[in-house]
């Protein structure tokens, strides 16, 4: 009756047509979903959030012989029995596929068969692609397909999708795709038959270790991990930045100075060069030339900071990172870090964000999306905005407070630091919500396709300027509007006494920590004519990289934390900022 019952549900599924018209890339993470995916879906792709939620995921479509089905790469799971929210979005959207295609790491076979068995026991339509089939004999295992297909019920496609092999055999299994219909087990029963399958089709013959594994090994051990951490962040950060300040000084500034710079001052004529409508959109500071970063228009400031100023550092920041994860480099940095990271309420994972933010606040933001709960995301996103300074920033402190001595960029960096334990600590007891366990499968090292990479590398792209322009110009429209209402000049004038008194700096300060809200290094160049002392150079440089962020990162903020997160992030800057550049004032 439970296997008759499971066939009338599967037709339900499959339409009138027969054909599937969802198909399911369900699997552990780390076996090469991903790569399988745009195996099959080639660049007709698109990245979502499961609706209520942070967690992503990927669906495209490929041709399953004269129909179309679309193809969905669920986020990595270990079993049905859900202990994060990813694991949970998992096991909802397997109610709505009409096949699975579970991807299994062949290296891997027990620990993989856990959610294989669970998914069987579902009754859904299955097809197992034994992934990483190349490496299967590079580890001396040897495993029977025929036998290992008779005890599941369902195909068995060897795979490589690295290399494209076994995906033709995978796409023609996909209409013959069984539906043993296991009975439920309980979860001892369960790891008793994986035993006795994994015993019947699988034979390991010992080997030498190669140089790739003796690496994998030194890359997670204490002393040796720490070395290679240093070595990989070190080369991550140096090849971000010059992947982006290449990308912004020989193809984006050129770009808009010859060809967009020459339509500015054609519209700023044509409009007599001022009113309202003017400074709206093309900004109050053109005078025979276009300062992209001052000029605060929808056309100049609006279109700049999205696409030359946020997006190299974006293209080379989601460059490095899918290098290091499909390398397979990532999971062992993060259990690196684990117990340290613990202090602050996260987990190993959080140290890339962090990291990242030492070059530019917006993907660091971005980069928390990797950790699994509201509160990690929410304590990480808001000690990257306060106390890890962008690249821009760092340049302008070691060529501003550096002149006076580097005993003072040591204490702004050594003050950023102290704050970003501290606040860490502190955080970690008020925010309210779980950080869980560190549980990662860590995969062997690979060397990518370049394909995948560069196809991952334009979902991340296009999915953030799909979000974030929209909105940045929304938030250059409403602060030029408050602007002419006469907002900010109100502002300054009401927080003078908290600029003079606590922080000790000239009235004149407030327009470089209101100018910071655009642009930090330029708001840290305006205090260079105010002939500040030594001591007060140190406070505003402090207070100008922990106080808001700037509108590119207040923007992902908000699209990552929502409102309630960004206004709580937002008074711990406030307080924060307040309570260090008061406390600097008094010791300077």
């Amino acid at each position: 009756m439970a296997c008759h019952g499971t066939e009338k549900r599967v037709k339900k599924r499959r339409g009138e047509k027969g054909g599937p018209k969802q198909i399911l890339l369900m699997g552990n993470p780390n076996v090469g979903k991903s790569v399988v995916f745009s195996r099959l879906t080639g660049v007709r792709v698109i990245a979502s959030n499961y609706p209520g939620t942070t967690v992503g995921y990927t669906h495209g479509q490929m041709k399953v012989g004269d129909d179309t089905a679309e193809v969905v790469d669920v986020p990595g799971t270990y079993g049905l029995e859900p202990t994060c929210e990813a694991e949970e979005i998992a096991l909802r959207m397997l109610a709505t596929g009409d096949v699975v295609i579970n991807v299994v790491d062949a290296t891997n076979l027990e620990r993989n068969l856990n959610l294989t068995l669970q998914l069987l026991e579902k009754g859904v339509p299955m097809v197992v692609a034994l992934n990483m089939w190349d490496d299967v004999g590079h580890r001396g295992i040897s495993i029977d397909l025929k036998r290992l297909e008779e005890l599941l019920g369902v195909p068995v496609i060897p795979t490589v999708a690295i290399t494209g092999q076994g995906i033709k055999e995978l796409v023609e299994s996909i209409p013959v795709a069984s539906v043993p219909g296991l009975p439920p087990r309980s979860h001892d029963e369960r790891w008793q038959a994986i035993g006795n399958i994994v015993e019947h089709v699988q034979q390991v013959t010992h080997r030498h270790h190669t140089w790739l594994e003796r690496l994998e090994d030194a890359s997670v051990r204490p002393f040796t991990g720490i070395i290679i951490a240093a070595m990989v962040l070190v080369g991550m950060f140096l090849g971000i930045r010059f992947v982006g300040e290449s990308l912004i000084g020989y193809v984006l500034d050129p770009l808009f100075e010859h060809l967009w710079t020459p339509v500015i001052l054609f519209l700023s004529n044509l409009m007599g060069g001022s009113g309202i409508l003017h400074d709206v959109l093309l900004g109050s500071t053109i005078v025979g030339e276009v300062n992209y970063v001052e000029s605060f228009g929808l056309l100049t400031t609006g279109l700049y900071v999205p696409f030359a100023m946020v997006l190299p550092y974006i293209i080379s920041f989601y460059l490095v990172l899918g290098l290091l994860e499909d390398v397979g480099y990532l999971p062992r940095l993060a259990v690196l870090m684990d117990t340290i990271m613990h202090r602050l309420g996260l987990h190993g994972y959080a140290i890339i964000p962090t990291l990242l933010g030492l070059g530019c606040n917006v993907p660091a933001v971005l980069a928390t999306r990797i950790l699994e709960s509201k509160r990690e995301r929410f304590i990480a996103a808001t000690l990257i905005s306060i106390a890890v300074p962008c690249a821009a920033l760092q340049a302008m402190i070691f060529g501003l407070v550096g002149e006076r001595g580097l005993q003072y960029v040591a204490i702004v960096y050594g003050t950023l630091f102290l704050v970003w334990i501290v606040l860490g600590f502190i955080l970690n007891r008020m925010v309210k919500g779980f950080s869980p366990e560190l549980l990662i499968e860590i995969p062997p090292y690979r060397m990518p396709p370049w394909r995948t990479v560069l196809q991952k590398l334009w979902l991340r792209v296009h999915g953030f300027l799909r979000e974030a322009i929209p909105i940045i110009l929304g938030a250059v429209l409403v602060i030029n509007i408050l602007y002419a209402l006469g907002v900010f000049d109100a502002i300054a004038d009401f927080t003078a006494p908290v600029v003079t008194g606590l922080l000790g700096l000239p009235k004149e300060a407030v327009v470089a920590l209101a100018v910071g809200f655009l642009r930090k290094d330029v708001a840290l160049g305006m205090l260079a004519p105010l002939a500040l002392t030594s001591g007060q150079l140190v406070v505003g440089s402090v207070v100008l990289a922990m106080f808001f962020p700037c509108i590119a990162t207040f923007v992902v903020l908000f699209r990552e934390l929502g409102v309630r997160g960004l206004l709580k992030a937002s008074a711990v800057m406030i307080v924060a900022s307040l309570a260090v550049g008061g406390l600097l004032n008094l010791i300077l």
